[in-house]
């Protein structure tokens, strides 16, 4: 069975590539393509096995996704040595040297069908290990009804900062106001930059370091995107590197979330569609730790139980350790003994053995928030701050202490109850 073979070539090499597959039994020339767009759509019609293109403006680190995604293989032909490296840099690892003859195009195209599997499945939660960088990569999850993930992600990533470097990334693509809480209200987003220079392969370390602003001693932040409407500057294949490469520049890399959890794009479109909750997805897929983040109230709560189910089908916890984190517990919503009610309910509806606490802190929070700043630097004496920082240690160990906190056991509250 031969293989299948499109060609979406841009100068004087188009000629070659097409004879030296035109002459090979091996090989069938599926169609010449006049661009790279063309060259998608025949590729989702199916039929072909390897797509050749060179560098174009279509093509970036999105398009080479979407091919991937298809079980193609995907050729890169460079027109001199400094287009190879950026080929390379957008993914594609297979490249036909500028010198290459007749019959080295043809095995460079034999070699990549080989190579190429035939389909790009979901990573298996036990296909093994993950692979370790220096950093951490905390994902702050939450549903609908603002139960406070930037909240918690901003003031867990300041005190994690006090122990280790930190970077909190804004990738909410429903709004994000990390910026605001940190009172920097008028900059770019920082992941937006991030992401656009993956998709057209020129991410490095020195493009973290022009977009992270400093916010504090051992803290970092990257900006997100404030208006709803431009999530798709966040696509998951231009995010997939960045969160990679995040990890060499903190050790710990808190990450704030959007709450929609849904590929609802995929019953919406017989074609391959953005996704804009692809940014969630993937940090949900790359992360080492996911904080779920609920509010005390019956609405949320029902909605957290709902979540945690969600969640647990797009990110198992048997595969990524889980910190479930209930905000603003009080009695006035949950009953006499508050902490005991919530850590009964989510045992009860979602098996949640451990739940953290934070108690309900309008004076500390309100202040923190009109001030732009973090509770450690705005309330370091709130209830709050200490029931975050709590969290903070237990993170910044390799896996959340487990035994009873001796106050919490003498009052009789459930071990499984964190203050």
């Amino acid at each position: 069975m031969s293989i299948g073979v499109l060609i979406a070539i841009r100068g004087a090499r188009e000629g070659d590539v097409a004879i030296a597959v035109g002459s090979d039994r091996r090989l069938s020339l599926v169609r010449r393509c006049a661009d790279l767009a063309e060259a998608l759509a025949v590729a989702h019609a199916g039929g072909a096995d390897v797509v050749v293109v060179s560098e174009q403006p279509q093509l970036d680190r999105e398009a080479v996704s979407q091919i991937a995604a298809l079980g193609i293989a995907i050729v890169g032909v460079p027109s001199s040595p400094d287009s190879a490296d950026h080929l390379r840099a957008l993914g594609i690892e297979h490249i036909i040297p500028g010198n290459a003859d007749g019959a080295g195009i043809v095995a460079t195209v034999i070699h990549a069908a080989e190579q190429q599997p035939t389909a790009v499945a979901p990573q298996d939660a036990d296909a093994g290990p993950r692979v370790v960088y220096e950093g951490r990569l905390i994902a702050v999850w939450g549903p609908a009804g603002a139960p406070g993930r930037t909240t918690l992600a901003v003031n867990l990533a300041a005190e994690l900062a006090t122990r280790a470097s930190a970077l909190v990334v804004d990738a909410d693509t429903y709004g994000g106001a990390v910026a605001q809480a940190l009172g920097l209200l008028d900059e770019a987003p920082g992941i937006a930059a991030l992401a656009r220079a993956s998709l057209h392969g020129t991410l490095t370390h020195d493009t973290v370091h022009r977009h992270a602003l400093t916010v504090g001693p051992g803290l970092r932040v990257l900006t997100g995107i404030t208006r709803a409407e431009r999530w798709s500057e966040l696509p998951a294949a231009a995010l997939e590197p960045v969160w990679e490469l995040m990890r060499a520049h903190a050790h710990h890399v808190v990450v704030d979330l959007g709450f929609c959890l849904e590929r609802d794009e995929e019953l919406q479109y017989d074609t391959r569609a953005p996704q804009r909750n692809g940014a969630t997805l993937s940090a949900l897929a790359a992360a080492d730790v996911i904080v779920a983040v609920g509010s005390a109230e019956p609405l949320s709560m029902q909605r957290l139980v709902h979540g945690l189910a969600a969640l647990d089908a797009v990110a198992p916890a048997s595969a990524t350790p889980r910190v479930v984190v209930v905000n603003r517990v009080r009695a006035a919503v949950a009953g006499a003994r508050p902490r005991e009610a919530v850590a009964d309910a989510l045992m009860r509806y979602s098996g949640v053995e451990e739940v953290w606490t934070i108690p309900f802190d309008a004076k500390g929070c309100d202040a923190a928030t009109l001030a732009g700043q973090t509770l450690a630097e705005r309330a370091p004496s709130s209830s709050a701050r200490r029931a975050i920082a709590g969290i903070a240690q237990a993170i910044a160990a390799s896996a959340p202490a487990r035994e009873a906190v001796p106050h919490a056991a003498a009052a009789g509250v459930p071990a499984s109850v964190r203050p």
